[in-house]
């Protein structure tokens, strides 16, 4: 399905762990990365691979999510009551956003 790379031995400690999901047209990857503080954060990339007509060639077009630690729990929580609408058409109960 992906494909897991740790390596804690590696003289570069800016990328941790990286995995690879293949989606149809889309590879997302999920890296953690460390910043020089030693704090760890989750970049997600979107990868399509698209074919340009112009040059007759194919290029990658890619996104960028950058999510830090203290992020974690609203982020999964928001990703999980979309994902729970789409697969139930049921709405979550709305909790109060103090803060965006």
């Amino acid at each position: 399905m992906g494909e897991f790379n740790y390596n804690p031995e590696r003289s570069d400690r800016e990328e941790v762990f990286s995995k690879a999901v293949k989606a149809g047209k889309r590879t997302y990857f999920f890296d953690v990365k460390e910043t020089k503080n030693g704090e760890m954060y989750i970049n997600i990339t979107e990868s399509r691979r698209i074919f340009d007509e112009n040059t007759g060639r194919f290029s990658y077009d890619k996104h960028k999510v950058f999510l830090y630690k203290e992020d974690f729990e609203k982020f999964a929580k928001g990703l999980q009551d979309v994902i729970h609408f789409v697969e139930t058409g049921e709405r979550p109960i709305e909790e109060t956003v103090s803060e965006i």
